[in-house]
């Protein structure tokens, strides 16, 4: 089965490869950062429609069916899952102290937090990191490419995307789940409580924005950035944030 979710992975790839060449013809943006614009609004189009028809009432029905300590726990579960991609690009970003603090954390919240169920470690003084691949890459000089909105995914751009490929596959260990069924229940139960966090930022962005999609994109380079330069992100609430991490 893990090749049937590499393949998953691949075709991922091929539709941003596919989506940028098609965008080329009919591009006319005037955003140099945002060349293949009609392409990446109509994919925050078709994401907006899928969320308000399909993943928003299926998010509402997750967070009024679970208590709110188990939606918490499930999304710490993989959070720490999450803490290996980011200890390897911790050493890959020449980040050895951040490393082994990050170690730490992955072990104590593996053991004492019940294989992450409970952050254990923010409270031991050991708070979350959010490295990853796109920012390894930028860290040795490669360029940020151009933004991109990936169908049901949202915003990246070309060198964040690099994260499907290593931060998502290679050292995800979901993705070594040999099983169909407990692959496809983790791979949906992790997407379901991804989309049911997203919810109050579509409450945001309904209020404070007129045009949704030069605001999202504002946003998240800015965000980007910031991660990249290890700036703390000032502009939006806690939660808000976070569901940006979650899209790269």
């Amino acid at each position: 089965m893990k090749r049937h979710y590499l393949h998953l992975v691949r075709i991922t790839f091929c539709c941003i490869l596919v989506a940028m060449l098609s965008a080329c013809a009919t591009t006319g943006s005037r955003d140099p950062a945002d060349p293949f614009e009609n392409f990446n609004r109509s994919a925050f189009n078709f994401n907006k429609a899928m969320d308000k028809g399909l993943f928003n009432p299926i998010g509402e029905l997750y967070d009024a069916i679970l208590p709110e300590f188990v939606d918490r726990g499930i999304s710490n579960f993989f959070s720490n899952l999450n803490d290996i991609s980011v200890i390897v690009n911790d050493i890959l970003q020449l980040k050895i102290g951040q490393a082994v603090a990050d170690f730490a954390r992955m072990i104590f919240n593996s053991t004492i937090g019940l294989l992450g169920f409970f952050d254990v470690s923010s409270n031991l003084g050991l708070p979350k990191h959010r490295e990853d691949f796109g920012q390894t890459l930028a860290k040795w000089g490669f360029d940020s490419g151009p933004y991109l909105v990936i169908p049901l995914f949202g915003p990246t751009t070309l060198r964040a995307a690099t994260s499907f490929g290593m931060d998502a596959t290679l050292l995800n260990p979901v993705s070594y789940v040999n099983n169909t069924a407990y692959l496809s229940g983790l791979m949906s139960l992790n997407y379901i409580d991804f989309k049911a966090d997203l919810l109050s930022t579509g409450d945001l962005l309904g209020i404070a924005a007129v045009d949704e999609y030069e605001f999202v994109k504002s946003v998240y380079l800015q965000h980007r950035d910031r991660l990249v330069h290890d700036r703390q992100d000032d502009e939006l609430g806690e939660e808000e944030l976070m569901d940006f991490d979650d899209y790269d």
